[in-house]
């Protein structure tokens, strides 16, 4: 059985499992942390180009997290050494920052997690690199639609199953695979805590969403099957098939009426293309 309890403000409550119901506080909390993540994506925009290297980016979301007076919550994380995850094509997520560099018709994932003020602002998005093929295009586009249909179903009232029954149908609608083994997560003063948030579920299943609630939604979506596997370094997840993957993130927080996103971008850049 689901135990709901109030969240501390202050502090950092443990992850035992139970649901955080947040107040004014956090909410606030969760905009300003929210708010820096998407200002971070924002700015990557002119950078995602063909020949930069992940590792550069990956200094620029270091400096720009704390020149804002946050923490990366990444550095250090589990013995994870960089500030953000940059998942390029088949790379489902989780990919590790290097002297790698973005060729031209690449597709690729940004993912940061500022810690502000004891507040995580959890976020990813797409990004094409030059002349991007346009299967590839059209399953950015329809992993963005997953997410964004996924946040129609958070409201009080609605259950965690109808987020990702909601996903799983328009990505099977348009015959590309939902991946099963990471999910969308509780957040706050907790980099991941309960709920988890699975992308593939069967509607009116699972725990009941309540104002207070915040949690991430992060659909992957492979252009082929569903499978994905991790390769030996420990972190980066890639499709079994070698298909085309990708996926956007935001954090959210359910309201008396339906819910809030904290990390929409403050220029209107929340899928591409963002020239």
């Amino acid at each position: 059985m689901t135990e709901y309890v109030t969240a501390d403000e202050t502090d950092v409550q443990p992850r035992d499992g139970t649901i955080k119901l947040h107040g004014p506080a956090g909410f606030e909390g969760m905009r300003k942390a929210g708010r820096l993540a998407a200002e971070i994506l924002d700015a990557l925009a002119p950078l995602v180009v063909p020949g930069a290297r992940t590792d550069m980016i990956d200094d620029v979301v270091r400096q720009m997290t704390l020149d804002a007076g946050a923490i990366p919550a990444t550095l250090g994380y589990r013995g994870y050494a960089h500030s953000c995850c940059i998942s390029s094509n088949h790379v489902v997520c989780h990919g590790i920052p290097s002297d790698k560099t973005l060729k031209d018709g690449d597709i690729v994932n940004i993912d940061v997690t500022p810690l502000l003020d004891g507040w995580h602002g959890d976020s990813s998005r797409m990004y094409l690199v030059g002349d991007v093929p346009l299967k590839a295009k059209r399953l950015v586009d329809v992993t963005y639609e997953c997410l964004m249909i996924g946040i129609e179903q958070a409201k009080p009232g609605a259950r965690l199953g109808d987020i990702g029954a909601a996903i799983q149908a328009h990505a099977e609608k348009n015959r590309y695979g939902v991946v099963r083994e990471f999910c969308g997560h509780g957040l706050g003063r907790l980099f991941h805590d309960a709920p988890e948030v699975v992308h593939a579920a069967r509607a009116g299943t699972g725990p009941e969403l309540r104002p207070g609630m915040f949690f991430t939604i992060e659909p992957m979506i492979n252009l082929g099957k569903p499978g994905v596997k991790i390769l030996e370094d420990g972190w980066t997840a890639v499709t079994r098939d070698r298909s085309l993957s990708a996926q956007f993130e935001h954090s959210i927080g359910i309201t008396e009426t339906g819910c809030e996103i904290f990390t929409t971008s403050p220029r209107g850049l929340d899928k591409p293309p963002y020239a």
